[in-house]
């Protein structure tokens, strides 16, 4: 028997009428590729005010250069780019911190709009770390850091009524806690890094399991 599909075209859905036809209480887009993991962004202005801002469209775009990427999507409450995004103009450097379990409360206070001379950091009470190659500090206590330069901004639609952005940055210096290392391998999972769903979602990373690549033949790490 054939499945009962629900089919829309994302436009028809801007509308509550729209919504209403398609029997759904909120566009369900977002909701759809998950998890996303949530880039804690931190970067600093060229008159030297920290910004500390979480992103869910984001993600890793390459292995080798490792290269990431976040989009700060719409404008400030005051009008222009977001914080985040005036700043890599800027500078052209960010640090893209691991939100956890344990810091996810912070991380969504530091979402809060506020105004541009506020650093997050001291909004939420987060100490700061320094890097090592670039300006921006990072979250002291975040278990992993990724020291970024920007490698190119991309001006996407903004179709939607609202500008929409993606930055991607060369990761040039790693910060991981050592306590997370055993056995040479990189346990993330005890972090527990927590991702965007839909709506008002969130979630951490559930049971793991493992698969060779067809054609590939490798030595899978040891059980934790």
């Amino acid at each position: 028997m054939p499945r009962d599909d629900l089919f829309f075209e994302p436009a028809s859905l801007s509308t509550p009428e729209g919504l209403r036809e398609a029997g759904l209480a909120h566009n369900p887009v977002t909701a759809l590729v998950v998890p996303r993991p949530i880039a804690w962004i931190s970067t600093l202005s060229a008159n030297g005010i920290v910004n500390l801002a979480p992103f869910s469209f984001s993600g890793m775009a390459s292995q080798s250069p490792p290269t990431v990427f976040f989009c700060p999507n719409a404008s400030h409450v005051s009008g222009g780019d977001k914080d985040s995004l005036a700043n890599v103009r800027a500078s052209g450097e960010f640090v893209f911190n691991l939100a956890t379990l344990d810091l996810c409360k912070a991380m969504n206070r530091s979402s809060d709009t506020v105004a541009r001379d506020v650093d997050e950091f001291d909004l939420v009470g987060l100490e700061k770390a320094a890097c090592r190659l670039v300006k921006p500090p990072r979250v002291a206590a975040a278990p992993i850091a990724l020291e970024c330069r920007v490698l190119k901004i991309v001006d996407l639609s903004d179709e939607g009524g609202q500008p929409n952005t993606a930055v991607f940055g060369r990761v040039i210096g790693v910060h991981i806690d050592r306590s997370i290392i055993r056995d040479g391998i990189v346990d993330v999972m005890s972090t527990h890094p927590v991702a965007r769903l839909g709506y008002l979602d969130y979630a951490t990373c559930g049971p793991v399991f493992q698969m060779e690549r067809p054609g590939v033949t490798t030595t899978a790490p040891a059980k934790r």
